[in-house]
């Protein structure tokens, strides 16, 4: 559109776009690159591009695979959250083989998956993603923030122990900060808690369809409630240092809430099953997914738009457009229709066929190796590109609209909010903390939000705790159902990976694996421009990002946008893997020596 002048007005000078790149991005896992153009004449964004550069190839290679080793090969799909995926490919296993595990194998495997939420949004937020927040990083960006953070006392002194707002931040220093090493101290109990009742981290060796292989007993228990006692007494510090700390980047910097902002757009697919109500059955799917401890659903401005999970299911497409890919439209369709009759689309996970295409990266055309996940929404007929905020922002905003959570005093969903109660702990008092549904989707309410979570799921660990004692004071100490493998069945699993949603789909023929696709928060979270243009949640929160920083072009460190895209927790090893193309052999030489690769 062209710009009106004024007659007699002096014509704007030209914008002049600067492109700059961030590839890698740092402090995360993978090989994720944010490419931009920005308007330092207007002090923005105004173009973003999140490309991978590696393939992924995992749905390949679990072709003709024995379907009981689904959730061993996928755990490798990460690093990071490979429990995750293991526990999403276990419930997929559980469906198609129509296994239900006792109810005290479910309460050890919530506990587990409690604890690696636990674990890894306190390692990823105390000691990653903080680090934008930091004296060292505030000082090299907005020395102006810093002066007035010096001179502002924090509201919740009393609560966490740090005078002012500087004090945070100066604890929030890598290695030197005090709060940041006693952060890591919490990783470390929490990793802890994992392995007690999942065998190991991050690939657990307990884990299988039926149930787990956990031997239950008491000193079992005790010896995950005292690390976990511990850990609640920590979210008494960190939920209000945090609320202090956002609060006062909301005040220091008028107009920070449009950083990282995009519409509503919000997907769950749920965590922590029910035993007393789930079956794995896929006809009662949309039965036992409400009765999970946090709540499936798909958010369109603040309005919750269905928690069935068989809607939910039935709505993920498959888009291509700018990813490295050709269309599988004219390849064999897998699943015509659903167990309860439902038809079931071409570019659904159950129908899809992985074809890679790699090319030169062209950011008219093709320029990464993610693809673009989608949610139909039948009501306006459009392709929805949801993000997960990182998972707990679209987790607790779920569970908040359903109002459907209420553990015996724990946690309570009130329609608008989560109210989260933790005990008294060895040196403080019992605690209320409520997250409210905030005013925007944006880069500080999705930090804030992980903040909370971790102590929404120690809540869910000291209710999953009574659950599993009861079971073993009541002589049910079952932990593992046998199954059988049918030769033809199609199964789906879904879960909450630390940063979002997580599916599997997998189709048995003759016993073996025919088609298996995995879809992590990360392929939602980083897609890229689908088919009709639409630009990928990154890409959509970078774009017209506001630039607060005080640096100029020629000192620029980019920390809105940094703030802007580690807000949602990229993990890229669950979007990418190598591909080296047919015939193509990657040899590493050691030396015999040093081990090093020469």
């Amino acid at each position: 559109m062209a710009t009106q002048i004024k007659r007699g007005a002096a014509p704007a000078p030209p914008t002049q776009l600067v492109e700059m790149a961030w590839d890698p991005i740092t402090r995360i896992v993978g090989s994720l690159g944010i490419y931009t153009k920005i308007d330092f004449q207007q002090r923005k964004v105004a173009e973003c591009y999140s490309t991978s550069s590696i393939f992924r190839g995992y749905s390949l290679f679990m072709q003709g695979k024995d379907p009981r080793d689904a959730h061993f090969i996928t755990s490798r799909i990460c690093g990071i959250c490979g429990d995750n995926h293991a526990t999403c490919s276990v419930y997929t296993q559980n469906m198609a083989y129509g296994v239900k595990p006792p109810a005290l194998g479910e309460w050890i495997l919530n506990l587990g998956e409690a604890a690696e939420y636990m674990f890894d949004h306190n390692l990823y937020q105390e000691n990653l993603a903080a680090v934008d927040f930091c004296e060292q990083m505030v000082r090299e960006t907005n020395p102006g923030v810093l002066d007035l953070a010096e001179k502002t006392e924090a509201p919740h002194a009393k609560e966490h122990g740090y005078r002012t707002i500087a004090d945070i931040m100066r604890s929030l220093n890598p290695f030197s900060g005090e709060f940041y090493r006693e952060a890591l101290q919490m990783s470390r109990l929490a990793r802890e808690k994992f392995c007690l009742m999942e065998g190991r981290h991050v690939h657990p060796s307990t884990l299988y369809p039926g149930g787990v292989g956990t031997v239950a007993t008491v000193q079992l228990f005790t010896d995950y409630l005292v690390r976990l006692m511990r850990y609640v007494e920590f979210m008494k510090k960190v939920v209000p240092l945090h609320d202090d700390l956002f609060d006062f980047f909301y005040q220091a910097l008028p107009g920070y809430e449009k950083v990282g902002y995009r519409q509503t757009l919000l997907g769950c697919w749920g965590s922590f099953q029910d035993p007393d109500v789930c079956d794995y059955d896929y006809r009662t799917m949309n039965e036992w997914g409400k009765a999970m401890l946090v709540t499936p659903g798909i958010i369109v401005d603040n309005e919750l738009i269905t928690t069935n999970l068989v809607d939910i299911n039935l709505g993920i497409r498959i888009l291509l457009g700018s990813s490295y890919y050709d269309d599988w439209q004219n390849e064999r369709t897998f699943v015509d229709r659903d167990p309860l009759g439902n038809p079931v689309d071409k570019h659904h996970p159950w129908n899809q066929t992985t074809i890679p295409k790699p090319q030169k990266r062209d950011f008219n055309e093709k320029y990464s190796w993610v693809m673009s996940p989608r949610w139909y929404d039948q009501r306006s007929g459009k392709y929805l590109a949801l993000d997960t905020g990182g998972g707990p922002i679209a987790r607790l905003w779920a569970t908040a609209l359903a109002g459907l959570v209420n553990l015996d005093g724990y946690i309570e969903a009130t329609g608008h909010s989560v109210k989260i109660r933790l005990p008294k702990t060895a040196m403080k008092p019992e605690v209320e903390y409520e997250w409210k549904i905030p005013q925007w989707s944006n880069a500080l309410e999705r930090d804030r939000a992980r903040t909370y979570f971790q102590a929404y799921a120690a809540a869910v660990a000291l209710y999953c705790m009574d659950k599993a004692l009861a079971e073993i004071r009541a002589g049910h100490t079952k932990t593992w159902s046998d199954f059988s493998v049918p030769k033809e069945a199609i199964g789906c699993g879904f879960h909450e990976a630390v940063r979002g949603v997580l599916s599997h789909h997998m189709v048995i023929e003759n016993g073996k694996i025919a088609n298996y696709h995995p879809y992590p928060p990360t392929p939602w979270n980083a897609s890229v421009r689908d088919i009709y243009g639409t630009p990928g949640p990154y890409e959509d929160a970078v774009q017209n990002t506001p630039i607060f920083e005080e640096n100029g072009p020629d000192n620029f460190k980019g920390i809105d946008i940094m703030r802007t895209v580690r807000s949602f927790d990229p993990c890229l090893p669950c979007g990418v893997h190598m591909y080296l193309g047919e015939g193509k052999e990657l040899q590493v030489v050691h030396s015999p020596t040093f081990g090093q690769p020469l």
